[in-house]
């Protein structure tokens, strides 16, 4: 087992921790983490920017080195039923472990919040897939999942107004925004339903919100997909939106830790444009990304730190893995 990143945002009241290990160790110490968490927070009294729905918000499992996406699902059912069975924490299964189309989506679960997670267990739709539909006001509820590797990166703006930053967001992220008449009335279908207008980009969730830590508006961006739309060209169209609105994109953020090729691919993107040869070694391509995304406007940004590969190195190094330690190199990280 090792600790990855640990990342704590003040305004957001969220650390985000990412560690990685053998299948059964990733499970066991999820479930510690879980278990700590519920002991030490008191979901009654907490406030933040970032949506959330208990304690511990999410724990994804993620499968690296020779893990199967299988083996995720099975972790998260074993830690989800031991979870709401020791812990009396109610339990939703998501993405890739979902139980149900409607909960494949975290914003779905998570659409009310903690604040109306009492209601939300009394209606039968959304009865838990693990535990009891008892509402636990000092640790919430969990969601616990499978899925790839998801991409959390905030763009900053110069400004403080976070309504402008959320028009960006629901002009670039996938499910776009509501359809509204011109007296700003929602407009619907033939069965009441509201209609949606599409936005930009696939595989991309997007919220305008203000960070009081930086004092500025981020629009903050999931990356469910970063090889179907990747981090930097979301990047280039939002300076084209901010450009609409008067605003300037300052640089970006990220939250937790990213795949070394999404850094490539940004490198050799910018390299390009400036007209250089983008057939250059790889710690010429992550600086021109670094530089060129402005990754170290709020905070420095390091490389070895941050980029999954990298870490995996270290770790691989360390334990000295081999190919014939199989056992050993089923990594998977939550």
């Amino acid at each position: 087992m090792k600790l990855l990143d640990v990342d704590p945002g003040e305004s957001t009241n969220r650390t985000v921790v990412t560690f990685i290990g053998s299948p059964e160790g990733v499970k066991e110490a999820a479930f510690k983490a879980i278990k700590k968490a519920s002991e030490v927070l008191d979901m009654s009294k907490h406030k933040g920017a970032h949506s959330r729905i208990g304690a511990t918000d999410v724990c994804p499992f993620v499968p690296v080195s020779g893990a199967t996406m299988e083996d995720c699902i099975q972790l998260a059912h074993e830690l989800g039923e031991r979870v709401a069975k020791e812990l009396g924490i109610p339990v939703y299964l998501y993405e890739e472990a979902a139980q149900k189309p409607e909960r494949e989506n975290l914003a779905n679960i998570r659409t009310g919040e903690y604040e109306g997670l009492p209601e939300k267990l009394k209606d039968p739709e959304w009865a838990p897939d693990y535990g009891k539909p008892v509402f636990n006001p000092k640790a919430g509820a969990t969601v616990i999942g499978a899925r790839e590797v998801l991409i959390a990166y905030n763009i900053n703006l110069n400004t403080r107004d976070r309504r402008l930053a959320h028009e960006i967001a629901l002009n670039l992220r996938e499910r776009g925004r509501t359809k509204r008449d011109k007296d700003g009335n929602i407009v619907r279908d033939a069965e009441g339903k509201a209609i949606k207008i599409p936005g930009k980009f696939k595989a991309v969730k997007a919220v305008g919100w203000y960070i009081e830590d930086y004092e500025i508006a981020q629009i903050s961006i999931n990356f469910i997909n970063y090889k179907i739309t990747p981090p930097h060209v979301v990047f280039d169209e939002t300076i084209k939106e901010a450009r609409k609105l008067g605003l300037r994109v300052t640089g970006s953020e990220l939250v937790g830790l990213i795949p070394r090729e999404a850094l490539l691919m940004a490198g050799r993107h910018y390299l390009t444009k400036q007209g250089k040869n983008p057939g250059v070694p790889e710690e010429n391509l992550i600086k021109a990304a670094v530089s060129s995304l402005g990754l170290d406007d709020v905070a420095p940004f390091d490389p070895q730190k941050k980029i999954i590969e990298y870490q995996f190195k270290e770790i691989e190094s360390s334990l000295n893995i081999t190919n014939s330690s199989q056992k050993q190199k089923n990594k998977l990280h939550p």
